[in-house]
């Protein structure tokens, strides 16, 4: 007698399906029948991965939003010049730019040896860069290299010599 090939399948959503377990080496048939009872139907599955993902692209949005409000703060607070670029390219290069500059302060003056005088002519040579896309291309630099970063940018990033406009 043959091993079944055809198995019904009462799934943990409560929805019975008969399954095509061909695939399977026959003596493993029962056990991977056994496992998938223990879960939901795949139309079960797809509509809770759905859902799953509906709600990850809300929260998405809004820590977004929260974390695009705080760049924007942060850019006047310390009068960064806006950034030049498209809607979205300047939208994520400010976020970007506001990781980059807040994480080289604690890197190199809360915790190495940059005094006060010495970071606000790194935030100097920080306001000229306005190029969206330098900022989205340094968006995984290490912190401490900023400086270095700065000395290395070209004209192109900076297109005007008076920040303020």
């Amino acid at each position: 007698m043959a091993v079944n090939k055809f198995w019904t399948i009462d799934h943990a959503c409560g929805h019975t399906v008969e399954s095509d377990l061909s695939d399977r080496p026959a003596d493993r048939r029962a056990g991977y029948a056994r496992w998938l009872a223990s879960r939901d139907c795949s139309g079960c599955w797809r509509a809770s991965r759905e859902e799953d993902i509906k709600t990850k692209v809300e929260w998405l949005a809004k820590q977004r939003a929260t974390d695009q409000a705080e760049a924007e703060a942060w850019s006047e607070q310390y009068r960064m010049p806006p950034l030049d670029g498209t809607d979205r390219a300047v939208a994520w290069a400010t976020r970007c730019r506001r990781q980059l500059v807040s994480a080289a302060y604690t890197a190199l003056v809360v915790e190495g040896t940059t005094s006060a005088a010495e970071w606000e002519a790194i935030e100097d040579a920080v306001r000229p860069l306005t190029r969206a896309g330098w900022w989205l291309d340094q968006r995984d630099a290490d912190p401490a290299d900023l400086p270095e970063l700065l000395e290395a940018a070209s004209a192109s990033d900076r297109p005007t010599e008076n920040p303020y406009f």
